[in-house]
């Protein structure tokens, strides 16, 4: 086994995670997935637990880096802001998955404890990084931040939710426009 396999089960496990969830991963159907035999899963992830955190954590991780690289290549904080949507967005694009963070968050009383760390840190990057966003935007004051931007994640992972309900990016689109209209994310 080689760290090319690790990465083959992990991109995988993170496009199961994304279509059905925690309890839709399981070790056969990922090694047929994959190409190798369901016991090399365990050569690299002792457990269902271990490997959905490592997921878990890789996703945050990568979302943070995403989050970061939107803001560097936007040449103002309100257009990184107005970008946002396009990062849940994306999802839907690729076979109408979810964010896995916000798929796992509804299995949450099934999961272990390890995953439910790593789906909370997702939510926490995703607020800290639009907290600091809309301050340097001046949308908000610093001090109100926190609850916008925890308003902001929200209502993008529910707009991410109906419009996966029904297969229809266009609902996705339409509601995040009814949200800058509504002034809840800018225009």
């Amino acid at each position: 086994m080689t760290e090319n396999s690790r990465d083959k089960i992990l991109s995988a496990a993170t496009k199961i995670a994304q279509a059905h969830g925690y309890n839709g991963l399981n070790f056969r159907d990922l090694a047929e997935d994959v190409g190798i035999k369901a016991a090399s899963i365990y050569y690299y992830f002792p457990s269902k637990a271990d490997l959905a955190a490592t997921v878990a954590k890789r996703y945050w991780e990568n979302a943070a880096v995403a989050l970061e690289t939107l803001l560097a290549e936007s040449s103002d904080p309100a257009i990184a802001l107005r970008r946002y949507p396009e990062t849940f967005r994306w999802a839907l694009e690729n076979e109408n998955r979810m964010c896995l963070s916000g798929f796992m968050a509804a299995e949450y009383d099934d999961l272990p404890e390890a995953v439910k760390k790593e789906i909370q840190i997702f939510a926490d990057v995703n607020v800290a990084w639009l907290s600091k966003v809309l301050s340097a935007a001046k949308v908000v004051s610093p001090k109100k931040s926190e609850a916008r931007a925890r308003a902001i994640f929200a209502a993008v992972g529910g707009a991410q939710l109906m419009a996966r309900s029904r297969s229809d990016i266009t609902l996705y689109d339409a509601l995040i426009n009814s949200y800058r209209v509504a002034g809840l994310l800018p225009a």
